[in-house]
């Protein structure tokens, strides 16, 4: 597979998570996100899974903390002068992505 394919392959992977969180979120707090932002929080909080450690568990079961990975979500969105989130809403998007992912591993 040529890098081309796979970047395509990701950014596909991307907007469908994207899609999958969007409809997890409540209807109040959905509109509070653009595909854009929701496409920036996913590699905001695969970037906290990595530099936190969480990955390099040897434990079969990892507890991760949701509000700790919404605060540093949203700390690096306003950092990074993507927005400026409330962690109450960013948890219900940390939460679906987490769904996600556990539905497919």
């Amino acid at each position: 597979m040529t890098l081309e394919e796979e970047l395509r392959i990701d950014e596909e992977e991307n907007r469908r998570e994207a899609e999958f969180i969007r409809e997890q979120l409540p209807t109040d707090i959905k509109e509070h996100f653009s595909e854009e932002d929701l496409l920036y929080i996913i590699d905001t909080i695969v970037d906290y899974y990595y530099n936190s450690g969480v990955l390099e568990s040897s434990d079969e079961e990892v507890d991760i903390d949701l509000e700790q990975v919404a605060n540093y979500v949203c700390s690096q969105a306003k950092k990074d002068k993507q927005g400026n989130f409330l962690p109450e809403e960013m948890f219900f998007v940390v939460q679906a992505d987490l769904d996600f992912q556990e539905q497919n591993v």
